[in-house]
């Protein structure tokens, strides 16, 4: 069981990176993906990770809203 939810998660986690629009941007290059991956995790290790990690929350959270309220006049 846990295995599935493990295999769902990552899953779910990818789709996110599709939905961002990384994929494309990247050409499906993964070097490229997991450079720019490894990129923002060092910003979200920084001196200003708090405030670095609630502007990303807020920006997602916004996204998620639009396209929730998308979906809902669609």
């Amino acid at each position: 069981m846990q295995r599935r939810e493990r295999t769902r998660h990552l899953i779910e986690l990818g789709g996110l990176v599709q939905k961002a629009g990384l994929v494309d941007l990247a050409d499906d290059d993964r070097a490229t993906l997991y450079g720019a991956m490894l990129e923002l995790a060092g910003r979200a290790q920084g001196d200003d990770a708090s405030d670095v990690l609630a502007l990303w929350k807020r920006r997602g959270k916004r996204a998620f809203d639009a396209e929730a309220e998308g979906s809902e006049t669609a």
